[in-house]
């Protein structure tokens, strides 16, 4: 099977690609061309197409802001199955660049579905497109499922219900098998350093490390249902390969506060971590050392805050099978160890 994967030098198509070539399929990778290359997450499994034999993952290049090279690369590869992953997906990245984010989520999704329809592969090609929780906006406190509202409360959650909606608009007005996963916030070792939880994670390792500098955070009080991105992609196929195709919501069904992870995080490192002061005067410092380990900045705060997202994914677990393997704990566990190994850091101050 001929699979493509755009976004796979993220986390999630980084797991992904590992996922189908340890299943024998034939995996290529869109990458959008830059003078440097963002391949890190994928270099060990990374194949130059110049070389003899089969296996490895193949890169092509390709823009989601480009229907040309979209249509170009389909076209050649002639895919079985397409998982779209490609996005700006940083929620306070796209209140700053709220323009490029729809340009990337939204009209990229658009275009790889015109492609498709116009290429007349609408019956011979099958399409995941990467849906999130963030599509909810957080206005209630009850898990969310498939027959949920949407309230999107940034740029990137509305490009992302845009792309959700022109999805099953494709499904229903061209028979085009588009399914989609509404995935809740799924972490690992790979997550970009620029979201929460690697930035607690790196954040320790940094302090343990010597440096004097805090993390600064915004919202210690967001609960986000978190789970291991391994688990997801797992998700991924089961929803891509199912006859028919659906929404389905991904999630552990279980709710932590930012301060859970920080407090976690801190544990496993061999602090012992403490919370003193309210609101944006708040602070966790180590109980032992009384060194200060998070402080509140509220330019970390989002214009639209998202306070609470727990998702219900009681109908994959039904109809598919699926449920996370990864514990909250173990996931944790696994971001910080890998975080504090590069620097090789005694657990005591």
């Amino acid at each position: 099977m001929i699979v493509l994967i755009t976004g796979v030098t993220g986390q999630d198509g980084s797991y992904l690609a590992e996922l189908l070539l340890a299943q024998g399929h034939k995996v290529f990778g869109l990458r959008r061309r830059s003078s440097s290359f963002n391949t890190a997450r994928v270099d060990h499994i990374y194949r130059d197409s110049h070389l003899p034999g089969n296996g490895g993952l193949m890169l092509v290049n390709g823009d989601m802001a480009d229907t040309s090279s979209l249509y170009r690369v389909i076209s050649e590869l002639k895919p079985d199955r397409i998982y779209n992953l490609a996005a700006q997906s940083h929620v306070g990245v796209s209140f700053d660049e709220p323009e490029y984010t729809a340009d990337s989520v939204a009209l990229g999704t658009l275009r790889l579905l015109e492609c498709i329809r116009n290429l007349g592969m609408s019956d011979s090609v099958k399409m995941y497109q990467a849906s999130t929780s963030e599509l909810f906006g957080g206005q209630e406190t009850t898990k969310y499922s498939e027959q949920s509202q949407f309230n999107p409360r940034s740029p990137y959650a509305t490009a992302k219900l845009y792309a959700h909606k022109i999805c099953e608009n494709y499904r229903e007005a061209y028979g085009l098998f588009c399914a989609t996963g509404i995935l809740f916030n799924h972490e690992s070792p790979r997550r970009g350093p620029t979201f929460v939880t690697r930035k607690i994670t790196m954040g320790i390792a940094r302090i343990l490390n010597g440096d004097s500098m805090p993390i600064y955070l915004g919202n210690l009080d967001a609960v986000r249902d978190w789970g291991h991105a391994k688990d997801y992609v797992e998700a991924m196929q089961l929803i891509i390969e199912y006859p028919r195709p659906k929404n389905y919501v991904v999630s552990t069904g279980v709710g932590r506060t930012v301060r859970d992870f920080v407090f976690k995080a801190c544990e496993v490192a061999g602090l012992n971590p403490i919370s003193r002061g309210l609101g944006q005067n708040e602070e966790i410092i180590d109980k032992k050392s009384s060194r200060v380990i998070v402080k509140i900045d509220p330019r970390y705060l989002r214009p639209l805050e998202v306070d609470h997202l727990v998702g219900d994914s009681s109908l994959i677990r039904q109809e598919l099978g699926w449920k996370p393997k990864i514990s909250f704990e173990t996931l944790v566990e696994e971001m910080m160890n890998s975080d504090l190994e590069p620097t090789k850091i005694a657990r005591n101050w």
